[in-house]
């Protein structure tokens, strides 16, 4: 037999070695990284700014990004007039603004939100900086205006930050101080109806069956005496209580003189619904906000408001749950214009019976009626009404998404909607049509959300 020689294998011959750049001393950063990259992407545009700005009581650190996310710089201001037009100017200078993340823009940030919009930039509303985040990273102003402008650029924060120089505004600062009110005077009467219980015998006997207002009005005049006793205490402490609920209330007279005025001329279509009065329809318009068209949507509307129950399936279980976000105030004025409708209103308490036969509790049955209401009370916001009347006059249909019914709207309809809807309001027909449209579409409203609710009912259950 012959024998094969074995033969060696071929030795392994490495690729020729290529000179390598010198390493950073530094080491790499990310900002060079980034840089690496958008060299090789010459279809972005890297003079496009993204702005970041974290508020502050005294000053105001802003961030600057170009198109493809690198970092141009941070800076400091003075939260003054002329700390904006500084903060502006200086992202300017870097190239053409496209938007600002600003933080806070109904706190520390409001000044500079309403400078920005008044100045024609996109203004978008950040949230807090993610807290598992902040550990990897650290905190400070920096870091927090560059983490506002990165969400500004990825789209993370998209939301358009509200108009606060209309008269929505103006309600809402005056339920500030109307809220504050009616809350200390529940608690001095609670505080008064405490002492009451707990007064000597031949006082207590005289004021414990008084209905409130009877009572108010009787400790606030009674006489203590010179002489200083538990008895005589007792009397002056009723009586300085129910003087602080007969202060607080002539203060809500006179708050509310003032407010439902407001109230009626900023959104007519609204107050005239059943069961919505100033104080909650006021609460309504804070929570969707001066600028028409900030909320395009129902369904957007609902989900400000709390009442869109959100997914909460896995696997072979579909199930919704309930929302416990969104605008607590607007939830609360949607509560209980379903808890008076369901009192009053003889085609909610059809409804309510209905439910009822088919195994559903009443706390079911009042998160299916908030999800109507919210879109009942979306269809009559003002800004709604004079989009749909623009939609009309341009020939157009109705949104599907705002009205829940058949409809699509074109695109030059979108563009002309938004000038119209905007600052440039220069053309006096189009006013004078708009107008007589806004009522003719308000009348059409209320046939288009007559029918029943069957097409939130099985969600809104299943939270």
């Amino acid at each position: 037999m012959r024998s094969v020689p074995l033969r060696a294998p071929p030795m392994y011959r490495p690729p020729p070695l290529v000179a390598a750049p010198p390493p950073d001393p530094k080491g790499p950063t990310v900002t060079s990284l980034l840089t690496d990259t958008a060299a090789r992407r010459p279809d972005v545009d890297r003079r496009v700014i993204i702005g970041g700005v974290d508020t502050h009581l005294d000053t105001h650190v802003a961030a600057a990004l170009d198109a493809r996310g690198v970092e141009l710089g941070t800076r400091s201001f003075p939260a003054d007039p002329s700390g904006y037009r500084s903060l502006l100017a200086w992202l300017r200078s870097l190239g053409p603004v496209e938007r600002i993340g600003v933080e806070g823009t109904g706190a520390y940030g409001v000044g500079l939100a309403r400078y920005l919009a008044r100045q024609g930039v996109a203004v978008v509303e950040v949230d807090r900086p993610n807290r598992q985040q902040r550990r990897k990273v650290g905190k400070s102003d920096p870091l927090d205006a560059l983490a506002a402008a990165r969400a500004a650029l990825s789209g993370a924060a998209s939301g358009q930050a509200k108009g606060r120089d209309g008269a929505v505004e103006a309600i809402r600062v005056l339920r500030v101080a109307r809220r504050s009110a009616a809350h200390d005077r529940v608690r001095a009467i609670s505080q008064l109806r405490a002492v009451v219980a707990t007064s000597p015998d031949q006082l207590r006997e005289s004021l414990r069956h008084l209905p409130r207002a009877r009572l108010v009005s009787t400790c606030g005049a009674l006489r203590p005496g010179a002489e200083i006793d538990v008895l005589s205490a007792t009397k002056h402490a009723l009586r300085e209580l129910a003087r602080r609920v007969q202060r607080l209330e002539e203060e809500l007279v006179r708050l509310d003189d003032v407010l439902e005025p407001l109230v009626v001329a900023a959104a007519p279509a609204l107050v005239a619904l059943h069961a919505l009065g100033p104080e909650t329809v006021g609460a309504l318009l804070v929570a969707a906000g001066d600028n028409p068209g900030r909320i395009r949507t129902e369904a957007a509307f609902a989900q400000l408001c709390g009442v869109a129950p959100l997914p909460a399936s896995s696997g072979r279980v579909v199930r919704h749950r309930l929302n416990r976000g969104g605008d607590r105030s607007a939830n609360s004025a949607l509560w209980r214009i379903v808890l008076i409708r369901m009192r009053t209103d003889e085609r909610t308490r059809a409804y309510v019976a209905r439910r009822t036969t088919e195994g559903l509790s009443k706390l079911e049955i009042m998160r299916c009626l908030k999800r109507f209401v919210a879109r009942e009370v979306f269809a009559h916001l003002p800004s709604t009404l004079e989009r749909r009347a623009t939609t009309e006059l341009l020939g157009e249909p109705l949104v599907a998404q705002e009205l829940g019914t058949p409809g699509v709207l074109g695109a030059g309809a979108k563009e002309a909607g938004q000038v119209v809807l905007g600052r440039e309001r220069t053309v006096p027909a189009q006013r004078e049509e708009l107008s007589a449209l806004a009522g003719r579409v308000l009348g059409q409203a209320e046939g288009a959300h007559n029918g029943d609710v069957a097409g939130t009912d099985q969600v809104a259950i299943e939270a």
